[in-house]
């Protein structure tokens, strides 16, 4: 088979712009055999932005062949080829004009996309952008946005992924033919081939083994598993800690060369471990380079193997659980004297539910067409790889995490040991492993879930280690709370009925149609009689939201949003005019919940008995689990419309664009306190709270009160601990504050404000080269910034980035600053922290505002009138700690190792006007701060950075 290869370069993306470069290379029988590069002389100039990008100016094409020289050299080596491109739909319709306007006919073969394929065949590549691609597969593209580069790497990408096609097993093949012929075009075509040319030349199939149910898979059965260690094993261990650390130091100073001890780990290390053995809780702060995780899971295991009791550790994020997995656990394996089981456990819906894939595949069940068939393909080739089906290892584009969803496993739907899957089971694979294991790493979430579950969900603890524990707080108060999203309810009823041929109903309504007997006739009657009502309830719902947009539009405090929301807050004793209707509107839904509910648990609870058709069974189960979620959304709506609870919060929120179908309703317990006590602090033996912020100006009394562990404080059942900083920060870190600039009061000083902001982060950025990151507290602020510093600095090659303006996604954001030599890159919310951009990639931090909180955000607010009630200052007992650890969080951006030197500049004068700035400079890790005018920002700076490259 021939394939060409194809990339253009052009004067813009529109109808009337030009090709400027041509890149066509062949491939015949698995090499590339022929190449094609040219210049085009495009008849028009070439706009700036495309020199910057590509490299080509006007200079470089004038004596460049014309279009009409290329196409004739091109045409007969397209001849009877596949045309392949990265992103070809680009490329192609650039073809087809240059072909019409040259007298010749329009190119009529096959077409394939390397996007759709890498999609399919590399389920977990995180990004599909072609430079990104070279790096995960080890191609280097010396000159990305050159097309004779371009399609060289775009044609070794695609002899990569024909390897992976002749690599699948003839099983996926199979499956994969089934889901994208008819309608995929080409590509259904080309799957097709690869699945003939497997069968021709691997008559025996070796992946046999592998098949269960018709899928190929990388898992066998769970069950019982040879014991890691021997119980006299654990008798090699030394009796007491230091001795153990000892021998453990000897290992990884063998390991590795270079190994020294971290004052601040083996600190940590004792603490814990003393924790532990004393039955005491812990606090214990320890900053970035501690080497935090290993601080905790060494003591842990330690502690949980000589006294065999399992310990917990959970994490605020799944990124830490995914790294304490693959980089932590592994090294403690080559470490400990002694063999010990370490699990992860993640919330259900993280892992995906086998009996719900086998359906929709044999089904063929895809409500989006396309993107629906490539989120399968990808899945079942994910199949072949995955051993823990995990929705981690998936990159899903455009409406993949809806074909997720109705997919991933649940409680309500699930069939338990009557299910046929049941031991290759992802989730309870998961939780046998986790019943099984020395240690188990979750997250909050599930924590949280856990105990709303009554405990059924995770093994029996005593022992709980929580990193990242500045977020537990608010992580308690979101899963404790009730949050209901417009889409939530209508993507239930959309799942249970969205049109004749799609929908649960619907599908169950085809499988009884099949049966002539009166019964099923009956069933189908009472479906078409739930259908109304869940028509109604929709039309309902959709009125109703649009109703409660209206008022939030109406009533909304832009400053009580960071972003460019609507907020607002619901109070009972004060209801907003026309809240009457809102309620009959309710009432009237609540109704119909019921004529919708009741006959749909009498019509599987029917079919249960006398059923045992697998699909039909399959579709009841699932039909189940969508009901209990619809009984959830009814009493969501019913709690926020009545609000019960005085010791909730209730509000609104949406964005500005979407209306009614952005709304968000919120019901959020004021003080979690006394339920972490209860929960938690109560009754485990030990928990052990870490973070790299737990402190305000050196206390801990803050978090103490938000966790509701200001008693164990005074009773000596809690210890806190602020570790030293391992790192140089006198040497490392300069914080500069212009004392001259402008206070920002209100919206009216903004103006003025960012006029003065933009040139100085433009002169610093001129200064440091870009390498800079701007943290802000507002989304509006940013974009006002965003394009007249662009406009300051494009000139001198240095771009700038924008979240919410280039991108909304962090992770993109930070690759394309990492990726760009000389950058500014402007971030807020999530930029305060997980973000880790070490080395030189990053030179200065700008801090634009002091992190502040809205004061009016409803649940800011309401927590402020309990601690009004309590005779305290709200202003320094909520609003200043909150700052102050977000500050610190955003601080901690710069110096990522023990090499990074950088400067912190902080715009906001208050840090040196108030009473309450010394908090946030009290609270830093000992850098050098200094004062200055703001024309003496630069030289100060250039001075700095000169010191630290002497």
């Amino acid at each position: 088979m021939k394939f060409a290869v194809l990339d253009f370069e052009t004067t813009g993306s529109t109808a009337t712009d030009r090709i400027i470069q041509v890149g066509l290379f062949l491939i015949n029988d698995h090499e590339m055999t022929d190449r094609y590069t040219s210049l085009v002389n495009p008849g028009i100039s070439i706009p700036s932005s495309i020199t910057t990008l590509t490299g080509i100016d006007d200079e470089m094409v004038k004596d460049a062949p014309a279009m009409e020289e290329v196409i004739a050299e091109m045409v007969p080596l397209l001849q009877d080829a596949v045309l392949v491109g990265h992103n070809i739909a680009f490329d192609l319709a650039f073809l087809q004009r240059a072909l019409d306007d040259n007298g010749y006919f329009p190119f009529d073969g096959r077409v394939l996309d390397t996007m759709d394929a890498l999609r399919v065949l590399f389920p977990g590549l995180s990004s599909l952008q072609l430079s990104m691609v070279c790096h995960a597969f080890g191609i280097e593209h010396e000159r990305p946005h050159q097309a004779d580069s371009d399609a060289e790497v775009t044609a070794l990408i695609w002899l990569r992924c024909m390897e992976r096609f002749q690599s699948l097993p003839l099983l996926t093949l199979q499956r994969l033919e089934l889901v994208f012929t008819d309608s995929a075009g080409d590509f259904g075509w080309f799957v097709s081939e690869m699945r003939q040319y497997k069968e021709l030349h691997q008559p025996l199939d070796p992946d046999l083994d592998r098949y269960f149910r018709q899928f190929a898979l990388n898992v066998g059965e769970w069950g019982e598993e040879e014991p890691v260690r021997e119980e006299e094993d654990v008798l090699r261990l030394p009796d007491d800690f230091p001795s153990f650390y000892v021998q453990l130091k000897q290992e990884l100073q063998q390991r590795f060369a270079a190994y020294e001890d971290r004052e601040s780990q083996v600190q940590m290390l004792s603490e814990v471990e003393t924790a532990f053995e004393d039955g005491k809780h812990l606090m214990i702060e320890a900053g970035t380079g501690t080497g935090k995780s290993l601080g905790y899971l060494i003591p842990s295991l330690y502690y949980g193997l000589k006294q065999d009791k399992k310990v917990l550790v959970s994490t605020h994020t799944i990124n830490l659980q995914e790294q304490l997995r693959e980089r932590d656990v592994p090294l403690l394996h080559e470490l400990f004297p002694v063999g010990f089981r370490a699990a992860v456990l993640k919330g259900r819906s993280h892992y995906l539910c086998l009996r719900k894939f086998e359906h929709k595949m044999n089904m063929l069940d895809f409500e989006h067409g396309k993107e629906d068939r490539i989120t399968a393909g990808q899945m079942l080739v994910w199949l072949g790889e995955t051993k823990h089906g995990d929705e981690e290892e998936l990159h899903f584009a455009n409406k993949g995490k809806q074909f997720w969803q109705s997919v991933e496993s649940d409680t309500d739907s699930c069939l338990n040991r009557a299910c046929p899957w049941f031991k290759k089971c992802f989730y309870h694979r998961a939780r046998h492993e986790a019943n099984t294991a020395d240690v188990i790493i979750t997250n909050h979430s599930l924590l949280f879930t856990d105990m709303k579950a009554e405990n059924r969900l995770l093994p029996g603890y005593k022992h709980l280690v929580i990193d990242e524990a500045h977020h537990f707080e608010e992580v308690a108060g979101k899963h404790l709370g009730i949050e209901l999203h417009y889409h939530g309810l209508s993507n239930t009823l959309l799942w249970l009925y969205k049109d004749a041929r799609s929908g649960q109903l619907s599908n169950l309504r085809i499988r009884l149609q099949r049966f002539e007997d009166e019964r099923a006739q009956g069933w189908c009657i009472s479906i078409d009689r739930v259908v109304e009502k869940l028509l109604q309830l929709k039309e309902e719902w959709d009125q109703l939201t649009e109703l409660l947009y209206q008022l939030l539009a109406s009533r909304s405090d832009p400053s009580q949003s960071e972003g460019n929301g609507l907020v607002y807050r619901v109070k009972k004793d004060s209801l907003p005019t026309g809240w009457d209707k809102l309620e009959v509107l309710e009432e009237n839904m609540q109704l119909n919940f019921g004529e919708a509910l009741k006959p749909l648990d009498k019509l599987i609870s029917e079919i249960k008995e006398v059923q045992d058709e697998y699909d039909v069974q399959s579709l009841i189960t699932d039909l189940s689990g969508t009901v209990k979620e619809l009984y959830r959304h009814r009493d969501s709506l019913h709690f926020f419309m009545t609000m019960p609870d005085a010791n909730y919060v209730y509000w609104l929120e949406a964005g500005t664009y979407s209306k009614n179908r952005s709304l968000q309703l919120f019901c959020v317990p004021i003080d979690v306190s006394e339920m972490l006590k209860q929960h938690f602090f109560g009754p485990k033996d030990s928990v052990i709270l870490t973070s790299a912020t737990l402190s305000v100006g050196k206390s801990f009394d803050y978090t103490c009160d938000q966790l509701g562990l200001r008693e164990n404080g005074a009773d000596g059942k809690l210890k806190t601990v602020q570790l030293p900083s391992p790192f140089n920060y006198r040497d490392q870190a300069l914080v500069a504050i212009p004392r001259d600039f402008p206070t920002l009061r209100g919206a009216s000083g903004e103006k003025e404000f960012v006029d003065r902001l933009v040139p100085s982060l433009a002169e610093v950025a001129l200064e440091t080269r870009g390498r800079m990151l701007v943290l802000f507290t507002s989304n509006r602020m940013l974009k006002l910034v965003h394009g007249a510093l662009k406009e300051m600095l494009s000139p001198f090659g240095i771009g700038v980035l924008g979240q919410g303006v280039d991108s909304s996604n962090r992770s993109k954001l930070t690759r394309l600053f990492q990726n760009s030599p000389n950058c500014v890159l402007l971030g807020t919310s999530s930029f305060w922290e997980g973000v880790d951009i070490p080395g030189n990639a990053l030179t200065c931090l700008a801090i634009v505002r002091l992190p502040f909180q809205p004061p009016n955000h409803p649940l800011i607010e309401a927590k402020t009138e309990m601690i009004k009630q309590r005779n305290q200052n709200p202003f320094m007992k909520l609003s200043v700690p909150q700052a102050v650890i977000r500050f610190k969080q955003g601080f901690g951006r710069l110096v990522r190792t023990a090499t990074d030197k950088g400067i912190v500049i902080i715009y906001d004068t208050r840090v040196i006007d108030t009473n309450y700035g010394k908090y946030f400079l009290y609270s830093l890790p000992g850098p050098k701060i200094e004062h200055m005018n703001s024309n003496q920002l630069v030289p100060r700076i250039k001075q700095w950075m000169g010191e630290n490259q002497a």
